[in-house]
């Protein structure tokens, strides 16, 4: 048996572009998927904290420091420029291995710089 645990989270990123004519995917700053632990074409789920909107899609790997959070083909339809959102990448683990796993989360500022990054998150605490 294995449990899904959250493997990688970069919180609320500010979108700075939506590119309705692209195959698909959301373009990632590389600072920020490598912060984030997270790999180039891994699935994500994507949530729009301006509208509600929930789904998924997989990464590409933006220029290292562009700051860019982009979101293509489809998933241009569920954010537009300036939307927060929050990016997150799961594991499948073993029990004794969940016990002992530790996200990376990462803490952006407004222009997708990063702030912090930790290994743990508590509810009510903001970083």
């Amino acid at each position: 048996m294995n449990i899904t645990m959250l493997g990688g989270k970069i919180h609320r990123a500010t979108v700075t572009e939506a590119n309705l004519n692209y195959v698909g995917s959301i373009t990632i700053d590389s600072d920020l998927l490598d912060a984030a632990n997270i790999l180039e074409y891994e699935k994500v789920q994507v949530v729009n904290i301006n509208n509600g909107e929930r789904f998924e899609t997989y990464t590409i790997r933006g220029e290292k420091g562009s700051k860019v959070i982009c979101l293509n083909g489809a998933a241009a339809r569920c954010a537009q420029a300036n939307d927060k959102v929050i990016i997150m990448s799961y594991v499948s683990l073993t029990p004794d291995e969940a016990k002992e796993h530790k996200p990376n989360v990462v803490f952006v500022n407004d222009d997708n710089s990063i702030r912090d990054v930790f290994h743990y998150e508590k509810h009510g605490e903001l970083f």
